[in-house]
């Protein structure tokens, strides 16, 4: 396995040290080939920030990248993964910039072999064996609701709709099934529904995940009109739903610009 940590960014200068002083314990170093972080046009300090995190991250080959617009998360999603496959990685590992997730939740299952056997190796936040810290009571109860109808909807248990701890086999994309699914946080749903629909080979894992400083960009009640809308799309022609187009604007690539690169 040769794994590249993506790190999607968005305004996230207080958490972004945080994450890359993860990758200083060598028992996590251990299993990262790469980390690649992706800004997308941050409006704070998250880029200096990340620059000077990434130069003291014990991992041999550490990259910064900054969308020459605004993707959203989903277009930050499509960029790691064609570098990943631009560069030989077998596994990309999904990490949010905001510190709401530790890798340390995944190297157990690493241990484990548990991503030879999946192609899709997504963290939970509402299966057994997870934590919540901070978490309101609401946004666990819409969670847990969503996760059942679309349990229901792809004939599939489904513990998470889009942590923010995932991994990913970059071979998984090579017919880029997921180039036409909304670029924005909805993202995770259209992948998730496609995975399952797909018959991709799929587990979950417990974790930890805490909101302490963090700053939201989900408000819950526009984005539960937004996963309702793509449910509907999804339950009244399933053909249209994994082939068609759901971005608000079609491309046809996602180029980004370097900020900086270290090699061992």
């Amino acid at each position: 396995m040769s794994l590249l940590v993506f790190i999607p960014m968005y305004d996230c200068a207080a958490q972004i040290p945080r994450v890359l002083a993860q990758f200083n314990d060598a028992g996590i170093a251990t299993w990262v080939d790469g980390i690649l972080c992706i800004d997308n046009r941050s409006t704070d300090g998250t880029v200096a920030a990340a620059k000077a995190g990434l130069e003291a991250a014990d991992v041999p080959s550490r990259v910064l990248l900054q969308n020459d617009g605004n993707y959203g998360l989903g277009g930050s999603h499509k960029v790691a993964i064609e570098y990943a496959a631009a560069h030989g990685y077998t596994h990309l590992a999904v990490l949010h910039g905001d510190d709401q997730g530790s890798i340390r939740d995944l190297i157990p299952h690493l241990e484990a072999r548990a991503h030879e056997r999946s192609e899709f190796l997504m963290g939970a936040r509402f299966m057994r064996g997870s934590t919540l810290e901070g978490y309101s009571t609401l946004r666990t109860a819409a969670n847990r609701t969503f996760n059942l109808i679309f349990s229901a909807v792809s004939g599939t248990r489904l513990y998470d709709l889009g942590s923010g701890l995932n991994v990913f086999r970059v071979s998984a994309f090579s017919d880029g099934f997921h180039l036409r699914f909304a670029d924005d946080l909805t993202f995770n749903y259209y992948l998730i529904l496609a995975v399952a629909a797909r018959g991709h080979a799929l587990q979950f894992f417990p974790l930890t995940w805490r909101e302490d400083d963090q700053v939201s960009n989900a408000k819950l009640g526009r984005m539960g009109l937004q996963i309702l809308g793509l449910l509907w799309r999804r339950v009244s022609n399933k053909h249209a739903f994994l082939t068609g187009e759901h971005r608000d604007t079609p491309r046809t690539a996602y180029p980004s610009t370097r900020i900086a690169r270290w090699d061992a």
